[in-house]
């Protein structure tokens, strides 16, 4: 329910100010005249009041009323309108994605921000999450003329954006895509013609309009993915001086009935039905061999989906998490098993509802790490004076990117299970808000490029990026920072486990490699555990780094602190991960050592 919300921003405040060098992002020329360290607890308090008090409160109507199609325009909920006019007025909106917007916030305290509004209602988030892909997209390739045209009025909040791919002939196959696109006599204006569903806001009431990013292919093009162009296609028609023209012939023909993320529409849009929907071209037309320039254009965008859906995950997980530490708390049943003549107990007294709480707060910290690491080499990647530690941020990207979005989606599906798990009975009902989590979270490991997807990704791409060098240093990073740890006493143990995991994983690597060679469909069939090994081994790695701090600071406060906790929480919390879920690497290596193929081998008409 939304008004049991409750979020603790303690963690972002560590993983900001103690864990990552927040002071040298803020001492960049974009940021070094607007904040300074002493301002990161204010923007983190007060983005946990707006998502508690402006957006939490929309949760419940967005699920349970949702977005309903009406005369073929989708009505979003009244209080939708109320808390996106909110932020847009108070610096929580579309601002916050120009670039040249003087005292925008750096990546790395921007992700906070959308994590707490994400936790509070995933749906509502979305309104103004997808213009950031799309205008970034105008922002890069259109030209100054279509950056005046577009981008003022998205950067303001009029006007919201969405990202147009799949069609329902073909989805994570993006090549096959049937929509077209023909030239007019209008330099750079073209002629649209297909379908796409599955867009996320694709329509809404909201705003007065929408600037879709829309992949087609023109007359020409080379069949498959380097055969596609990239159009902006607004919903209305925007005239050279900025000015709403006609309706431009994009019309809703239908919103999907969801399992969840009711508040947001998941929309089929038909452009030019009555052959008068235009779009305008970025970049550049197919070359003369036909190869166009729009998949590698959607990239840039998607790379950006692809962190604000493991974001997405994290808010949901983080915010099951919370509803049931605080169920634990609240709900008395059983006795402790050492003392059955005792009185009744608050459940979080009892070992398996501490497992699963632990396994939840370990898992949700260990995808911040990953996300809010990542966030930070983003920072360094655009805003670094010196080139090369914008080289070195570029290649860390690389290889975190199909991390960061596949697993933590994979890993909010299993948290909130637990979260369900805690409420017994109750969170099997929609009066319990984890519900709507576990109805909410699902979608997230399909969005963006699946899962699978991202895993083919790490091992047939990232793995081979600049003959293999930018994986080696990425896995060369993470073993220098174990080095660091096993000297320190407390986590001792720890980072020899890690050290042991990280053989293992080296094992698996080279295993996989060798099998591959003689059998191609090795790597699809074990490329998704491989994943889950690789993000595990970097959490692992992430959560120890931050248990050094947490090591030496509780022993500076001492027990009797009030942040003493905390600090050994870090502590416990990265040995729970390491000694409890790190161990799957061990079982993963010994996997594809065996190298089973039966899931190939069975016949078909045997499954």
């Amino acid at each position: 329910m939304a008004g049991n919300f409750n979020y603790s921003n303690r963690d972002h405040k560590f993983v900001i100010k103690e864990w990552l060098d927040i002071e040298k992002i803020l001492g960049f020329d974009k940021f070094k005249d607007f904040y300074d360290l002493e301002d990161m607890d204010m923007i983190l308090d007060q983005g946990v009041k707006v998502a508690r008090e402006i957006v939490a409160p929309t949760s419940i109507d967005g699920d349970r009323t949702g977005v309903v199609l009406s005369n073929g325009q989708a009505i979003v909920p009244e209080c939708y309108h109320k808390a996106y006019k909110f932020m847009q007025e108070n610096g929580y909106g579309n601002s916050q994605f120009n670039p040249d917007e003087e005292g925008i916030l750096p990546n790395t305290v921007h992700i906070a921000l959308e994590e707490f509004f994400n936790a509070a209602n995933p749906s509502f988030d979305a309104y103004i999450s997808l213009v950031k892909g799309a205008s970034k997209l105008i922002y890069r390739f259109g030209t100054e003329d279509d950056k005046k045209r577009f981008l003022p009025r998205m950067y303001s909040g009029e006007w919201g954006g969405t990202m147009c791919l799949t069609e329902p002939c073909c989805g994570s196959d993006v090549g096959d895509i049937t929509t077209r696109a023909f030239a007019t006599d209008d330099p750079g204006v073209y002629k649209i013609k297909g379908t796409k569903c599955f867009i996320t806001c694709g329509d809404q009431n909201i705003t007065e309009n929408i600037i879709h990013l829309l992949l087609a292919k023109c007359e020409g093009a080379v069949p498959g993915t380097k055969g596609i162009s990239l159009f902006i296609v607004p919903k209305i028609w925007v005239n050279e001086d900025g000015s709403l023209g006609d309706f431009n012939d994009v019309s809703t023909v239908a919103l999907e009935h969801k399992m969840g993320l009711h508040g947001s529409p998941t929309a089929m849009l038909s452009f030019g039905e009555n052959d008068v929907c235009r779009g305008i071209l970025l970049g550049n037309p197919p070359d003369e061999n036909g190869v166009a320039e729009g998949m590698a254009q959607m990239f840039v965008m998607m790379n950006g989906a692809r962190q604000g859906t493991g974001l997405t995950a994290l808010g949901i997980m983080q915010a099951a998490y919370n509803y049931s530490l605080q169920y634990a708390k609240e709900r008395v049943q059983g006795k402790e098993i050492d003392n059955p003549k005792g009185e009744r107990v608050p459940i979080i007294q009892h070992p398996d509802i501490r497992r699963m709480l632990m396994f939840q707060k370990s898992v949700s910290e260990a995808c911040r790490a990953m996300l809010y690491k990542n966030a930070y080499y983003i920072d360094l990647a655009e805003n670094s004076p010196d080139p090369e530690e914008r080289r070195i941020a570029e290649r860390r990207i690389e290889v975190n990117n199909p991390l960061i979005k596949a697993y933590p989606s994979d890993m909010a599906w299993i948290t909130t299970a637990e979260a369900i798990q805690i409420h017994g009975g109750y969170g099997f009902t929609e009066e319990y808000p984890v519900a709507r989590c576990a109805r909410d979270c699902k979608i997230l490991t399909i969005w963006e490029g699946t899962n699978f997807i991202q895993s083919m990704d790490l091992v047939g791409r990232k793995w081979n990026l600049d003959r293999g060098n930018i994986f080696a240093e990425w896995l060369d990073e993470i073993i220098n920072s174990l080095e660091k740890c096993k000297d320190i006493e407390d986590i001792t143990r720890d980072a020899h486990i890690m050290l042991a995991a990280s053989e293992d994983y080296k094992n698996l690597c080279s295993h996989i490699k060798l099998s591959a060679k003689t059998n191609i469909k090795i790597l699809p069939l074990y490329s998704t555990r491989i994943l889950r090994a690789t993000s595990l081994l970097w959490a692992g790695a992430l959560l120890l780094e931050q248990a050094s701090i947490g090591v030496k600071k509780a022993k500076e406060v001492g027990e009797s602190h009030f942040e003493y906790p905390f600090y050994i929480g870090k502590v416990q919390t990265a040995r729970f991960y390491i000694r409890n879920i790190v161990p799957e690497i061990f079982n993963i290596a010994e996997l594809i050592r065996i190298c089973d193929t039966t899931a190939m081998e069975i016949p078909e008409n045997a499954l």
